[in-house]
């Protein structure tokens, strides 16, 4: 039998669609039924809490206090510490956080007065901190955000063992008004989506720097950041990439361990952020450029190839059949998944996000594969 275009367009949308579904139910299907909770019990163990901050005064005024007074104690004295390493501020950074230490005597300050012009971002910062540091389990998080409850180190340090040696936290961004705030909320619990399924099947290929903790025998046992420490971003997504197997990776979903950021204002500041991040995928390993780069072409191939069959409007039953298959279980599994991270909202908006992440997947092409001259500072 001959191949006419609108048998071969129905045909494509069956085989995106295919595709599709095999992200869904083989990968995020895992996100949407984790439970959460701890699978081994363990002793109470201290913890160090890496903060790197360039200028940060005004942000560590305002989070500063929510790390410190996590509520982690043994024999009623914190039993923690927060390291802030002062990458050569040039504002009031350094006299704020001296003022501080007598009343919180675990504040643990590394003052930076030269940088290491051959190590761009602030993997240099993180590994003195990460050095100077008193304790093996570290927890990573940046000067500008805030976590969620004063149980974020308890729910983080819990999932933390001689055998998980990573765990992944989420770091969405505070809810306001408007669509672009719903983009990017949506496009960090999507991200969300991808990273902690893929880790929960043993495929762990990224962590955000904002909400992320491992053990330093980890990091020093891969020798830091020194594999990519010429690239200004990756002290979080590179990391884990280079460091995470099949079992030393544990997730953290609890909401009291969400880490909060203030989200772009603008469309501009928003884009420049993300060419910022995208542009370390192209350091990942092959087997995870595939697999997100064939989720991302089955996502757009399915929407081409249904826009031609409906043109076609030939097969219109097998068109639809795909369509409605594909659209219900990605509901079902959104709403389970955004309902565990308090996106509870974007829900009703999924429709819609998956359209306008076909003109995102297609804008982000050029800073996954183009070097970008974008740096932290």
């Amino acid at each position: 039998m001959e191949l006419t275009p609108d048998m071969f367009a129905v045909a494509l949308v069956v085989l995106f669609g295919s595709i599709q579904l095999f992200y869904y139910l083989f990968y995020f299907i895992r996100l949407a039924l984790f439970r959460g909770k701890p699978t081994e019990v363990q002793e109470q163990k201290p913890v160090s809490i890496i903060i790197s901050a360039f200028n940060e005064e005004a942000n560590l005024k305002k989070n500063i206090a929510l790390w410190l007074e996590q509520d982690y104690y043994k024999n009623d004295r914190p039993y923690f510490e927060v390291v802030v390493v002062n990458d050569n501020s040039e504002d009031d950074t350094f006299y704020f956080l001296n003022t501080l230490q007598p009343k919180y005597p675990h504040l643990h300050i590394v003052n930076l007065t030269q940088e290491a012009k051959l190590i761009p971002g602030k993997k240099f910062p993180l590994s003195m901190g990460i050095k100077s540091a008193r304790y093996e389990r570290l927890l990573l998080t940046d000067a500008d955000c805030s976590p969620s409850s004063n149980q974020w180190l308890k729910r983080m340090n819990e999932r933390l063992s001689d055998r998980k040696k990573i765990v992944l936290g989420y770091g969405p961004y505070t809810k306001h008004k408007g669509w672009l705030n719903k983009c990017i909320r949506f496009e960090t619990a999507h991200s969300a989506m991808q990273y902690l399924s893929y880790a929960l099947a043993g495929n762990a290929y990224m962590g955000v720097g904002r909400n992320l903790s491992y053990l330093r025998e980890l990091f020093n046992n891969n020798k830091g950041f020194s594999s990519h420490h010429h690239i200004a971003s990756g002290d979080d997504d590179l990391f884990i990439n280079q460091v995470a197997t099949k079992n030393n990776v544990a997730i953290c979903i609890d909401p009291d361990s969400f880490v909060y950021s203030e989200p772009k204002k603008t469309r501009l500041e928003w884009h420049y952020q993300k060419k910022r991040h995208l542009s370390t995928g192209k350091f990942y390993k092959f087997k995870h450029r595939f697999l997100l780069g064939l989720y991302a072409l089955s996502h757009a191939g399915f929407w081409f190839s249904l826009i031609l069959a409906i043109v076609f409007h030939h097969y219109l039953l097998i068109t639809v059949i795909a369509f409605a298959t594909r659209w219900l279980i990605q509901f079902i599994i959104y709403q389970r998944i955004f309902t565990k991270l308090k996106e509870n909202d974007l829900i009703w908006f999924i429709w819609l996000f998956d359209v306008w992440l076909l003109w995102y997947h297609i804008k982000s092409v050029p800073a996954i594969f183009f070097k970008s001259k974008n740096k932290w500072r």
